[in-house]
């Protein structure tokens, strides 16, 4: 976007075309060049997230890779208390879909040119930063606020990637505390589960209401014991049932056999006794 052609007095804020306010930007108080930012008053009325208010929010463009979300904030601070600062590749939604990672996974940023979203506590800092003159250029690098570039940033950024030995304990400790604590919060369930559904003298089982949306039905450790041992002996019931019925049939067919055996003996012998038969008149 090219500047205005239009000329501006020493001290008062240069806008160009498209209502963006130009604000000079410094490396170092040594430093000859000077890098331009693009800013206007955010007002996207299609917008409804709740973390960019209309009124606070200043929309910035052209934002170098050397300047992070801590530079940005400590730059603006000048102009009123700032409540937030967002760095993004490029103009968007805060509510965009995305995969949500752990904490300790961390894609890797785009080394480039941002734009950056900068939330104030109060609205009247929009004007104060829209107000600042062009000719005189915020410094990134101080002495009281140092911004490391080149190897040095490269170096501190390998140093940051290491977890300290300490922090690392503190968050196992943290986590098997939190462990600890639902161990025992299961187990003091499960035996106030257990005492309610015990049987009682007529072999009663009290059921209780589960979750929302789920059966009543029994959860306690000895109902699913006393369910599985059921089940159990149904199975052994019908594995008894069933070999007494392959033993009915087999003892069906060695009768069979033996009734077929003794007709065919019967049959000879009748044979036998009509052939020995001697014709007798009379």
């Amino acid at each position: 976007m090219a500047p205005s052609e239009k000329k501006h007095a020493k001290g008062q804020p240069c806008i160009i075309p498209g209502g963006f306010t130009v604000l000079s930007l410094q490396f170092d108080s040594d430093s000859v060049a000077q890098h331009k930012l693009y800013l206007k008053e955010h007002k996207v009325r299609a917008e409804k997230s709740s973390g960019r208010p209309l009124d606070r929010t200043l929309f910035v463009l052209n934002i170098p890779p050397y300047c992070s979300e801590g530079v940005i904030r400590e730059l603006f601070s000048q102009f009123g208390d700032v409540q937030f600062v967002e760095l993004r590749d490029h103009p968007g939604s805060s509510q965009e879909a995305g995969p949500k990672l752990s904490k300790f996974f961390k894609p890797v940023s785009k080394q480039g040119f941002k734009v950056g979203y900068i939330v104030f506590q109060n609205s009247s800092s929009i004007a104060a930063a829209k107000s600042h003159s062009h000719d005189v250029p915020l410094v990134v690098c101080t002495e009281e606020h140092q911004v490391k570039t080149g190897v040095q940033k490269w170096i501190k950024q390998y140093t940051d990637s290491f977890i300290q030995p300490d922090k690392l304990q503190q968050i196992v400790d943290s986590f098997m505390d939190d462990y600890d604590k639902r161990k025992e919060e299961e187990a003091e369930r499960q035996k106030k589960e257990a005492e309610q559904q015990q049987e009682d003298e007529e072999g009663w089982v009290k059921v209780t209401r589960g979750q929302k949306g789920t059966k009543a039905r029994p959860h306690s450790e000895a109902a699913n014991q006393k369910t599985l041992r059921k089940e159990m002996r149904k199975k052994k019931r019908k594995e008894l049932m069933n070999f007494y019925t392959w033993q009915h049939r087999n003892t069906q067919k060695e009768h069979i056999a033996e009734l077929r055996k003794k007709f065919e003996e019967d049959k000879q012998r009748i044979a036998l006794l009509r052939a020995q038969r001697k014709f007798k008149p009379y």
